[in-house]
């Protein structure tokens, strides 16, 4: 395939699926505490959090790790401020000392932690401001979790750019992801440009799911899952939904995340995972539908954007289930197919923040790939026309796509609105 094509999927692929300890909206809440009170020098006396209406959605409800099982925009806050490692990035609060655990609660109890709603064109944007004293630091993050584009100290701008600007040196380019290149880079690129990252996806992946089959986290979808059958096809979504379990009940195992979200990433690796083992499948053929998997997953989420009204396990899904039609020996046109009818079935599901039921969401949305997948395998597909199908699988990406980002978004705003004025 074309070399820029062909690097820009390994730039697009080594920028997506990095580790995260914890649910990405609150962890990007404490790493920019954290860097706030790097900047300010001291343990802040006082934090005032703005925050744009969907993190507010995505960190009321988790569990947040390496916090005794605490909840919320001020744990977050106040455990990336106490204890976090502002070089960390999205492992930020991975590694807080004990001496921070403890001393938590009382920092919650004696510190004043504000949180007003952070009018913003940005679906993703959050400031932190810290005070000691007579100083104090102010740091903002927008449109990606780690994206910092200001930091203040006592007045003085010390870093800054515009949250608005897409800059070419940022970010790969997105655009060049079709389903015809994913194919073609996923079964002749060379192994060694990804293995690394895939390896790492499997490891902790899948050690997060063995985590939330052991220990009791949330509504167990997992271990439900498994009381009702024991076939690829359950466990393939009984893991899936296990990783969920724990990672949004407050594990303190890190996620090789997809398209920013931990959700996604079990959601697009773990089945794959699973299919694979089952099927005795060889260690190339599951890196490289887990290569499908996770470039589907990316570009079904592009048009859709971070964060939305909509659910992102949906694309995950059907990258899950493309996936697993290569490993059944299914081509492009398989593939595409699988992913049309996928999208076609749950675009529906709505995202109403982190929180346990998104493992059985996940599991909706697993259960629905593979069904897309079983769909085309018996000559059976949705056709233009039906629904939000229209001809062609691009348009038919770009068509839920605009579901998610223009359709859902006054869904979104009444979302917000609802999870805000509950008691």
């Amino acid at each position: 395939m074309d070399q820029h094509v062909y690097q820009t999927y390994v730039d697009i692929l080594r920028h997506e699926l990095i580790s995260a300890m914890g649910c990405t909206e609150p962890i990007a809440l404490a790493y920019c505490a954290a860097v706030a009170r790097q900047t300010l020098g001291a343990v802040p006396e006082r934090i005032e959090v703005q925050a744009s209406g969907n993190i507010i959605k995505n960190v009321k409800s988790v569990v947040v790790p390496n916090t005794g099982g605490r909840r919320g925009i001020a744990t977050a806050a106040a455990i990336g401020a106490l204890g976090g490692d502002a070089g960390a990035l999205l492992e930020v609060i991975a590694h807080v000392s004990d001496d921070a655990k403890a001393r938590l609660p009382a920092y919650l109890a004696q510190t004043q932690i504000s949180v007003t709603p952070l009018e913003s064109d940005n679906i993703l944007d959050m400031i932190v401001t810290v005070h000691a004293g007579e100083s104090q630091a102010r740091v903002r993050i927008a449109n990606e979790h780690t994206n910092i584009v200001l930091i203040e100290k006592d007045g003085a701008v010390l870093q800054q750019k515009d949250p608005a600007a897409v800059e070419e040196a940022d970010l790969p380019d997105y655009n060049l992801l079709t389903v015809q290149d994913i194919y073609s880079f996923a079964t002749t690129c060379d192994l060694a440009d990804v293995k690394d990252i895939l390896d790492r996806q499997i490891r902790q992946n899948t050690a997060i799911a063995e985590e939330g089959l052991r220990r009791d986290y949330g509504a167990n979808i997992g271990k439900v899952l498994l009381t009702t059958g024991d076939n690829t096809r359950t466990r393939a979504r009984a893991w899936a939904a296990a990783g969920s379990d724990a990672r949004m009940n407050g594990s303190e195992l890190p996620v090789v995340i997809c398209s920013g979200s931990g959700n996604q990433g079990l959601t697009a690796s773990l089945p794959v995972i699973i299919y694979a083992r089952d099927l005795n499948t060889d260690e190339e053929k599951l890196y490289r539908a887990l290569l499908i998997s996770n470039l589907v997953t990316l570009h079904c989420k592009t048009g859709i954007g971070r964060l939305s009204a909509y659910c992102g396990a949906v694309s995950a899904g059907a990258g899950a289930g493309a996936g697993i039609a290569y490993l059944h020996g299914g081509d492009q046109s398989d593939i595409a197919h699988s992913i049309v009818n996928a999208l076609a079935i749950t675009s529906g599901i709505v995202c109403d923040g982190a929180k346990s039921s998104c493992a059985a969401k996940i599991a909706t949305a697993v259960e629905t790939g593979i069904f897309g997948y079983e769909m085309y395998r018996n000559g059976q597909q949705f056709f233009a026309g039906d629904g939000l199908v229209v001809e062609g699988v691009e348009n038919s990406i770009a068509n839920f796509g605009r579901l998610g980002r223009v359709g859902m978004k006054e869904t979104d705003h009444e979302i917000i609105k609802m999870m805000t004025e509950q008691k």
